[in-house]
């Protein structure tokens, strides 16, 4: 029997079409969040945000395991690509949190949660570019940064699969103890989400469904995230997790709704197994749309929320105002649209750069004869 490929140019522009949903979710949700929304406004738009980070999650582990094999045939190649990705957009956003964040505070005389960073950049930078912001005990947002506690997830995970996958035997293992014991008991509890993208990936790999089996499964897995949204279990589900957690010293933080978006997880591993085989044809015709603005979603993900802040500084929000929210929105899109450029240009400076660095340390190591 032959075998669709595992992410060929309908399901990876289904997945591009989830990316940009999942981070104007987010956007959404934040925007509830920040006041921006009121009462009724928040009652009709249900809050999907971290959902849409446990799509982003699976989504990763999928892409990564991908790409991986395909693209990223060493250690070296991946680590370049990893990180070239990662801090193509984390540098320029980190920075201007740093600088506009205690800028704002100082020409309004508003006291930020976050001031204590800005006394030690030196210090919180580096701490936060390594994305330690929930290892262990620590509970650390960058200023106005928000989501970035995502980021302190997912670029572990990167290292755990890439040591995983390129390292063997006793390196392997020791590295693998090395970053788990490093990030702690919350990152160990949401990686198994993490790690059912790469799982479904290779179980696509060799699995076929009929086209009528996948739309129903699509559908069902569709209704479940109405359903989930519509009678939001997770406040009792939480409860249970802060219950159940064995260590009272560390603050379960970002990973205390883990038990739903373990429920979470397999409605959207239903989803992505059945659209590969769903047949969503009709998206090859909106393809370049679609690739165009799914590359803008990262900078969007992380970038919003400094909008936000800059904003709510420096202007007055009245609640639930449509000019101030279609305002907002407005500048969002377009200081997305403007960095968009500058992180594609640094992606690639970055990947050149630590491509030759990687070679040249290789090349080091094992010298030609």
């Amino acid at each position: 029997m032959r075998h669709a490929p595992a992410l060929d140019q309908r399901f990876s522009l289904y997945l591009d079409l989830v990316r940009i949903a999942a981070a104007l979710a987010v956007v959404v949700a934040h925007f509830g969040y920040f006041h921006i929304f009121d009462a009724r406004q928040v009652a009709l738009l249900p809050d999907f945000g971290r959902e849409a980070v446990i799509a982003f999650f699976v989504l990763s582990g999928f892409v990564i395991a991908y790409s991986a094999e395909s693209k990223n045939p060493t250690l070296a190649s991946y680590a370049a690509a990893r990180c070239a990705r990662l801090y193509s957009v984390v540098l320029p956003v980190l920075l201007l949190a740093f600088l506009l964040a205690p800028l704002a505070a100082g020409i309004t005389r508003t006291p930020l949660e976050e001031a204590y960073q800005f006394h030690k950049p030196w210090a919180y930078l580096p701490f936060h570019l390594l994305f330690l912001g929930d290892a262990w005990s620590f509970t650390e947002r960058p200023p106005w940064l928000l989501p970035y506690w995502s980021l302190d997830y997912e670029a572990w995970y990167y290292v755990l699969f890439g040591a995983a996958c390129y390292l063997r035997g006793r390196r392997r293992t020791l590295a693998l103890a090395a970053v788990l014991a490093l990030v702690g008991p919350r990152l160990w509890l949401l990686l198994p989400i993490w790690l059912s993208g790469v799982l479904l990936y290779r179980w696509q790999k060799t699995a076929t469904l009929p086209a009528g089996l996948a739309r129903a499964g699509w559908l069902l897995s569709v209704l479940a995230v109405a359903l989930w949204g519509w009678f939001d279990p997770e406040p009792y589900l939480r409860t249970l997790a802060n219950a159940a957690w064995p260590f009272p010293g560390i603050h379960m933080g970002s990973a205390d709704r883990v038990l739903a978006d373990y429920a979470v997880c397999i409605m959207v591993l239903l989803n992505f197994a059945c659209a590969r085989h769903a047949g969503f044809g009709a998206l090859l015709h909106a393809g370049p749309v679609i690739r165009r603005l799914s590359a803008h979603t990262f900078t969007l993900y992380l970038s919003h929320a400094l909008v936000i802040g800059v904003w709510m500084a420096a202007l007055p929000v009245e609640r639930g105002r449509p000019l101030d929210i279609a305002a907002i929105g407005v500048a969002i899109a377009v200081t997305t649209l403007c960095l968009q450029p500058l992180t594609e240009a640094l992606q690639r400076v970055l990947h050149a750069r630590l491509t030759a660095l990687f070679a040249a340390r290789a090349r080091a190591l094992h010298p030609i004869p």
